[in-house]
């Protein structure tokens, strides 16, 4: 310690630092707050993304299987198809009314009916729906999807799928079940779509929203609720 130097002059560099730490740190938080839009909107697009391969392979697997057989369903199944690709093809990063989700899993379960025939029963319950409630795009499809080829395909009788949609408290309820039997990796994919949706409800609406399945009485049933809004946040 230098005898005759001032007090101050050791006090200014040390504020001066802390001054540009403050400055740097918030500069770095700002930013963050900046990028996480684009990255969550990023994530949801690639989570998008990972749907259309497998929904389009089955569909068109489907569709081959009446070309010899059947012509002419196979020809409005292709027109079907084509309707439900240009949705694929649409920016899904949005929400959508969920009245508008139960039109192209009808649209998907119309194809896959061509393909099992009655094999494949399904009931929908959606007659208390509020039909302008918005979901994350592409929410309801993967999941009747997977209800027909882990839940149906694997049943040698096939079964029924069921979906309830239901609307009350200010919160939108979907309900789906399938048969369910145990047969290793035939059931591995649906972990995966499950994550998927999970993280785009994660996504848009955080912890407003929640998606839980369990199997029960031979029965795989997914749940999911979340908000009831009409306009996007």
């Amino acid at each position: 310690m230098f005898p005759d130097q001032a007090p101050d002059s050791v006090a200014r560099p040390a504020f001066f630092v802390l001054f540009v730490t403050g400055v740097t740190l918030a500069y770095f938080d700002l930013r963050a707050r900046a990028l996480t839009p684009a990255i969550a909107e990023a994530r949801i697009a690639a989570l998008q993304a990972r749907i259309r391969p497998h929904f389009l392979y089955n569909s068109i697997n489907a569709v081959l299987s009446l070309i010899r057989s059947e012509p002419k369903r196979a020809e409005r199944a292709l027109e079907d198809l084509a309707d439900l690709f240009r949705v694929l093809m649409a920016d899904n990063r949005s929400l959508a009314p969920i009245g508008k989700e139960i039109d192209i899993a009808r649209q998907y379960l119309a194809i896959e009916e061509l393909r099992l025939g009655e094999r494949l029963r399904v009931s929908w319950r959606v007659a208390s729906m509020c039909a302008d409630a918005l979901v994350p795009a592409l929410l309801l499809q993967p999941l009747v999807e997977n209800a027909v080829y882990h839940g149906i395909e694997p049943a040698e009788g096939g079964g029924e799928v069921a979906i309830e949609v239901t609307c009350s408290g200010g919160e939108l309820a979907i309900r789906l079940t399938n048969p369910f039997k145990a047969s290793g990796d035939h059931h591995a994919g649906n972990k995966m779509a499950l994550a998927n949706i999970r993280e785009r409800l994660q996504l848009h609406f955080d912890a407003e929203a929640s998606m839980q399945s369990r199997v029960a009485d031979g029965t795989y049933e997914v749940t999911i609720r979340l908000p009831y809004i009409t306009t996007p946040r």
